[in-house]
């Protein structure tokens, strides 16, 4: 975790013990003209293994929807029948005055509950033949309604997935393929490194003011090189505008290009072809998007801003709303490359051979920035792909390793993750929240490449001001003993080392000298920090303590980490394959309930098995983040008290997972949602 992160105690414990709680037995909706209704996550998806099912909000066009209870925690449903409905969402005020219950696959369908667990109350509910397309947005939203009484309306005693803001749940259209919106392209120059290109929605005249994103390229790349990325945008409604970029002479000289074309665009609409997008630029929804040297330059820009050094013109630091870096150096370092408060995300592509990821490369090693970021943070890191495989001009893939991907293939990727990026942080699209940390295995955006050599990690953070109890960052104190929290750690997990995650010898050839081997998390004057452990062929647990004041966690939905595999290291060589271990959480009757994280689709994936950098074959380790939702603790009659968690422990070994590992583990905490 970065040396900025830190945990809200006190105010914390207020908040989360005044929120509604996420987790609790059922619970009438207090909303007016609807009277005893009762809210409860209902649509979701089977899993093989406990929970047994996972509850959703994103579902891909063309994949199946389940509704599911467990009549153990929640027995009045048992011997029960009810019509059950797919509806168009409402809000609250909608189904107050409208509660007939219309249902859009034609007609209600019967289900009745047993006294069996979760398993035997799960029902298909739709075959893949809902609809997704949202036009310019992305994802239908549907609610869902259990009518026990049959009578054809929402009232009292009837169960909603739904009635708020946030529907039961929404399906998705591939969103790799074009939007509904003709597209534009302009070419023009304002003068020396001023030369833009603008890609914008073709029938402007009623569309309002739309958000601006402006594409940054890297060293020796071109501005007309990244038309995949302004052409996909436009067509779901936003303007992109990729600039010459002064790469040559540094970042310094790149930050400037970044800030002087956006102010340029924003100054000149009334006279750039004609004033075509006058009046239609959203100046405070700003998206920077850099590549290679200009991905670092976006983030130089914003931290020149943030430090007073630079003053725009036409904007200020609170229009710009994201930053997407693809594959940036770090020629920099913390005191200058630093993306602050901002939300922050991060492409990699393990394949590199330009910004490779080397342990002795401090500039060319992306993830510094990830983790310097104090906002909200998320990276995509895409396994065979190459540095010039992110644009579409000349040259070649620029990459080293096996397994490699095509341009059109990375394509697909990036366009399939790019959209739900940007439609969370301009629009605060809920489900495109889910395309930026379920993992790839379970869930995907649809018709992207599929085939054995695609691998794709997330990482997701919301940052320290999130509210979300910070279990153990590891930033502090030194003992292995006690978290960032308070809270004692026990474990017998064996050489376990806490530290800067920044391999020191340059190599990622595996020596006990250094633990951090693989570690390109931080550089040499980063402080984010973490812990490496191992097991071998044994049951091993490590044990977070749950301070007194923390206890109740029934205000948070999810329980989330994240963890990398060691390269190199005679642990992860000995079986290349995905790491799965059970988290366990304990409450203080004694009561305890476990997940493997390998049910959800979450397993640790293996180092990419790209050679050089020393001997041996594995590249850096890569994080991913694992959220693991906290009423799913709850099935089939646990008994585990969330109001009364006293410790989360990570079991290892083949009673629990993979018989053997060595891994990465930070950012242990609970999060709001």
């Amino acid at each position: 975790m970065n040396v900025f992160s830190y945990s809200i105690l006190f105010f914390g414990f207020l908040v989360s013990s005044l929120l509604l709680p996420l987790t609790t037995p059922v619970e009438a909706a207090d909303v007016a003209g609807l009277p005893g209704v009762i809210r409860l996550e209902l649509a979701g998806n089977a899993l093989e293994a406990y929970p047994y099912f996972e509850y959703v909000r994103a579902i891909n066009q063309g994949s199946t929807v389940a509704v599911a209870v467990d009549p153990i925690r929640y027995p009045e449903v048992a011997g029960r029948r009810a019509d059950l409905y797919i509806v168009a969402h409402k809000t609250e005020t909608e189904w107050a005055a409208d509660p007939q219950l219309t249902d859009v696959r034609g007609g209600p369908q019967s289900v009745t509950f047993t006294t069996g667990d979760i398993r035997a109350n799960t029902f298909l509910v739709d075959s893949g033949l809902l609809s997704g397309n949202a036009d310019i947005g992305l994802g239908v939203p549907y609610d869902v309604v259990l009518d026990f009484n049959a009578n054809g309306r929402l009232d009292s005693g009837d169960y909603i997935d739904g009635l708020g803001d946030e529907a039961g749940f929404y399906v998705v259209a591939p969103t790799q393929l074009p939007g509904p919106l003709a597209v534009s392209e302009i070419r023009y120059t304002g003068g020396s490194f001023l030369g833009q290109v603008t890609y914008y929605p073709t029938d402007l005249t009623s569309m309002g003011q739309l958000p601006l994103v402006v594409v940054s390229h890297g060293n020796g790349h071109n501005y007309l090189w990244y038309d995949h990325i302004g052409r996909h945008l436009a067509s779901y409604g936003y303007i992109v505008m990729s600039h010459q970029n002064n790469t040559g002479p540094g970042i310094e000289t790149a930050s400037t290009t970044t800030l002087t074309n956006t102010d340029y665009l924003l100054g000149n609409q009334a006279t750039i072809a004609g004033g075509v997008l006058d009046g239609h630029i959203d100046s405070h929804q700003i998206l920077w998007i850099g590549h290679s040297r200009g991905g670092e330059g976006v983030v130089r820009a914003y931290d020149r801003i943030y430090r007073g050094s630079y003053s725009p013109v036409n904007f200020q630091l609170e229009d710009i709303i994201l930053i997407s870096s693809i594959a940036p150096t770090d020629f920099l370092g913390p005191g200058s490359t630093n993306p602050h408060g901002v939300a922050y995300h991060l492409w990699v592509g393990a394949a590199d051979a330009d910004v490779n990821g080397c342990a002795n490369c401090s500039l060319c090693q992306p993830f510094h920035l990830l983790d310097r970021a104090t906002g909200v943070r998320q990276s995509t890191s895409l396994y065979g792909v190459g540095h010039g495989a992110f644009h579409n001009g000349s040259g070649g893939l620029v990459a080293t390793g096996p397994c490699l991907l095509t341009r059109p293939e990375t394509h697909q990727l990036m366009k399939g993750y790019l959209l739900p990026l940007v439609k969370r942080y301009t629009e605060g699209n809920i489900p495109a929240k889910d395309f930026l940390w379920r993992p790839y295995e379970k869930f995907h955006p649809d018709g992207v490449p599929t085939h054995e050599c695609v691998v794709v990690n997330l990482e997701y953070n919301e940052g320290a001001e999130s509210m979300n109890f910070v279990v153990d960052d590891f930033q502090s104190p030194p003992s292995t003993s006690i978290s960032s929290s308070g809270g004692a750690v026990t474990y017998d997990v064996e050489n376990l080392t806490k530290g800067v995650l920044h391999d020191r010898d340059g190599t990622f050839t595996w020596v006990t000298s250094d633990p951090m081997n693989g570690m390109t998390v931080g550089g040499a004057s980063d402080s984010t920090r973490g812990i490496v452990f191992e097991w071998n062929n044994a049951d091993r647990t490590l044990s977070f303590e749950i301070v007194p004041e923390r206890t109740n966690l029934s205000g948070f939905k999810y329980f989330s980490f994240r963890a990398a595999q060691a390269t190199r290291h005679p642990l992860t060589i000995i079986e290349l394959a995905s790491r799965a271990f059970t988290v366990l959480l304990r409450d203080g009757n004694g009561v305890s309930s476990s997940i493997n994280i390998g049910a959800l689709g979450g397993a640790i994936a293996p180092p990419y098995q790209r050679t050089g950098c020393g001997t041996g074959a594995g590249w850096g380790n890569e994080f991913e983040t694992i959220r693991l939702r906290l009423s799913d603790f709850l099935n089939n009659g646990s008994g585990l008290d969330l109001t009364n968690v006293v410790a989360v422990d990570f079991e290892f070994g083949p009673s629990y997972g993979s018989a053997y590992g060595r891994i990465g583990l930070d950012d242990v905490e609970f999060t709001l949602d």
